[in-house]
């Protein structure tokens, strides 16, 4: 074989890579499921490493309600921006390659959102923003976590 058939050789299978490499950074390692959603296709420790971050996220709402519907609102501001910081870009900061690539772009892209904001809230209640304001960020959050359960499925495989 030449060196052009081979360099025309490789550079085809660097393309058919590259699209197979972009094609699974956009849909993600799923297929259709139940009740309308997509099944996302994780090994039992991805699967509970991204429920483990639900279950995260879900604590930091807490906080900030916590707060926002104490008697003292003052005291308690300084723990309420510390649980939502702990949601915020630091928790998705050490995520593995491996399993972002499983997940589809609208998944991450929601999530990334998630984190971003919880950075915002954060830095809002330790502005001072008021308890309203706060609760009214909180609720666009949880609207991107409600929505993204109706989307999708984390199924357990064994």
């Amino acid at each position: 074989m030449s060196a052009r058939h081979c360099c025309i050789a490789l550079l085809g299978l660097w393309v058919v890579t590259a699209l197979a490499g972009g094609w699974l950074f956009v849909a993600g390692l799923t297929k259709p499921g139940t009740g309308g959603r997509t099944e996302i296709t994780l090994a039992a420790q991805e699967r509970d490493q991204i429920l483990g971050e639900m279950r995260e996220l879900l604590k930091a709402v807490h906080g900030v309600v916590a707060w926002a519907g104490g008697p003292d609102q003052a005291a308690d501001r300084q723990a309420a921006g510390q649980s939502a910081r702990k949601a915020g870009m630091g928790m998705a900061a050490d995520v593995n390659p491996a399993l972002m690539a499983k997940l589809p772009l609208a998944f991450k892209q929601m999530g990334m959102s998630v984190h971003k904001d919880f950075d915002g809230l954060a830095d809002a209640i330790g502005q001072g923003e008021s308890s309203t304001q706060a609760l009214a960020r909180l609720s666009s959050i949880t609207a991107r976590c409600t929505t993204c359960h109706d989307l999708y499925r984390l199924p357990e495989h064994k």
